[in-house]
């Protein structure tokens, strides 16, 4: 039986990768990191080299806390090699060195029994997917079927977007992973600076009609979709109040109960300095993970959105990810769920199958 399958957020937990701190950069200055990360910034105020040794560190405790607290819900837990990122490689058109594997979320989709390689925007991210490669190997001999998009050439003119919509331009697919997120037969696709048209139409085309790719635009450019609405269980969702409102929100999803997230708390304890270098926005904490349909990982600092949680019968697992916003990566972005129990469904009125 393929040791993956996995359908929508919510699916009770068989088997997950975490991400590592260990090896982290900053991503390197060039127009992809500058369009996906640092859109505000010229190339030479854009953080470069490893993020401090501390700080990975500490990230590196609290990951493997966040495991721990997975192994004990009897989640077999994965993760990647250490990579050193550090090393340069190159097409004919650039080189880079690379970034980190803090987030398998960004690079790999999974869809029933598919696990797909994106073809991701920031050039350091290009050989990323090297590091689980073993882990890849082994789900494709359990019968997974594995599969990579088009690899992107990322020259220069695919980041010359409008600097009031910034996404990469139509010229080849181009999205992170993480701009999918997946309802069973239903998938919403964030057009952003980490993802074009191009690339939802490619995802439509490899997934067939057993699937149907909804788009979300003029919504949020900055990056992915987990920090602009999570998917809880069938029939619920968490949005973000300063991106989404019921003009904004996908036609599909008002079939379902919406709420919305207060704001996020204990921002202050952060330095002016420690936020000029930071990748993720205030609204990192919001990017919950569910372990199964009633308990999702949520950040205990975040004490309104557990109350609020909990108010709708959920059961919270209260982590603490320190540098979540310096690393630009939650709960659900430092995770790939590789196997949930249960089965592929439509949610919604029109879904395929």
């Amino acid at each position: 039986m393929s040791l993956v399958w996995s359908c929508n957020e919510w699916d009770p937990l068989e088997e997950v990768i975490v991400g590592t701190a260990r090896g982290a950069r900053f991503p390197n200055a060039d127009p992809s990191t500058q369009l996906a990360e640092y859109p505000d910034r010229p190339l030479s105020d854009i953080p470069q080299g490893p993020f401090p040794a501390d700080l990975l560190e500490e990230a590196e405790e609290d990951l493997e806390t966040f495991a721990s607290v997975l192994r004990q819900a009897g989640v077999t837990v994965r993760r990647p090699e250490v990579w050193d990122h550090s090393q340069v490689f190159s097409t004919v058109h650039w080189s880079t060195p690379g970034y980190y594997n803090y987030c398998p979320r960004d690079i790999l989709l999974t869809v029933g029994d598919q696990i797909i390689e994106t073809p991701n925007v920031i050039r350091g991210r290009s050989q990323e997917t090297f590091s689980y490669r073993d882990l890849l190997l082994e789900y494709l001999a359990s019968g997974s079927r594995w599969y990579s998009a088009p690899r992107p050439m990322l020259l220069d003119e695919l980041f010359a977007s409008d600097p009031d919509k910034p996404t990469p331009l139509n010229l080849e697919p181009a999205f992170d992973a993480a701009n999918v997120l997946r309802f069973g037969r239903d998938l919403l696709y964030l057009v952003s600076a980490t993802g074009n048209e191009m690339g939802g139409h490619w995802l439509q085309s490899i997934l067939g009609s057993d699937y149907r790719v909804h788009f979300m635009q003029d919504v949020y450019f900055g990056s992915h979709i987990d920090s602009t609405l999570v998917a809880l269980r069938p029939g619920l969702v968490l949005a973000n109040p300063e991106r989404l409102n019921e003009t904004t929100l996908p036609p599909f999803l008002k079939e379902w109960e919406v709420i919305y997230s207060p704001p996020m708390e204990n921002q202050d304890r952060l330095s002016a300095d420690y936020l000029s270098r930071a990748i993720g926005s205030e609204w990192i904490d919001m990017n919950l993970f569910s372990i199964d349909p009633e308990t999702v990982v949520v950040d205990s600092d975040q004490t309104q959105l557990i109350r609020l949680l909990e108010s709708k019968g959920l059961n919270v697992a209260p982590v603490k990810l320190r540098h979540s916003r310096m690393l630009g990566g939650g709960f659900h972005c430092v995770t790939l769920d590789v196997r949930r129990r249960g089965t592929l469904e439509g949610y919604f009125k029109g879904s395929p199958g």
